[in-house]
């Protein structure tokens, strides 16, 4: 038997970070997808041939956002949405986030649930960001959904751009977080399905809230500048 000189195994060489799975088999359901932020992922996210599923509290009003953006988009309520998708965007308004996630635990169960929710208070200085007790929205869904799996994305997208159709590319990075590698790929590798837009892992969920909070920065730049600013990592 030929071993090295520490009497060990070699190590098998280190995972290309961008190898990333085939992700265009899976159906993703988006809850909060009748608002901005909803829809504009939504439509993105079928227009790259994704089948997609957007939840609401009513199963019509979700239908009629489906029909406007079309692309074999479907509308049901949230908990047939997240019955029937693989997995789960969670783009509902801060204020009710909790109660959403609460009631769809069971539903939830055993899925992979993206959270790019961004926790904002409004002033006249402008946005300013929340930090939620259990330290970030990403955080408190992890915190509620014990038999999901959770990952942080999509924080920093203009709701602008995505809705536009006259737009073919979102020149964006996605900055992911979560705590298992295969769910990170995954999220990465979903978003880049949408052109123009490259997923890079940024830690676990612990270092969710300083990816959240910058989007009051980007608020700021926005108002600034008259702009849809969005990230870009350099050297990677």
């Amino acid at each position: 038997m030929t071993t090295n000189d520490s009497g060990s195994a070699p190590k098998p060489p280190a995972k290309d970070p961008w190898d990333l799975p085939d992700v265009s088999g899976l159906t993703v359901g988006v809850l909060g997808g009748t608002g901005p932020q909803g829809r504009g992922l939504a439509y993105r996210f079928a227009r790259a041939g994704q089948k997609v599923i957007i939840g609401s509290r009513a199963a019509d009003r979700a239908q009629a956002a489906a029909d406007e953006l079309g692309h074999g988009v479907e509308g049901a309520d949230n908990a047939e949405c997240a019955r029937r998708s693989d997995v789960v965007i969670v783009a509902v308004p801060w204020d009710g986030h909790a109660k959403t996630l609460e009631s769809l635990r069971d539903e939830l169960a055993g899925k992979l649930v993206i959270d790019c929710v961004n926790p904002l208070g409004f002033d006249k200085k402008g946005a300013y960001a929340l930090k939620p007790d259990e330290g970030s929205a990403a955080e408190q869904a992890a915190a509620l959904l014990p038999e999901s799996r959770v990952a942080a994305a999509f924080h920093h997208l203009s709701a602008v751009l995505l809705q536009d159709e006259a737009i073919e590319e979102i020149d964006t990075d996605v900055l992911v977080l979560g705590e298992a590698r295969a769910d990170t790929d995954l999220v990465q590798a979903l978003a880049g399905r949408i052109p123009g837009m490259r997923g890079v892992f940024a830690g676990r969920l612990r270092n969710a809230h300083q990816v959240e909070s910058l989007v009051a920065n980007l608020i700021s730049v926005n108002r600034r500048y008259k702009a849809h600013a969005g990230l870009r990592t350099t050297d990677v």
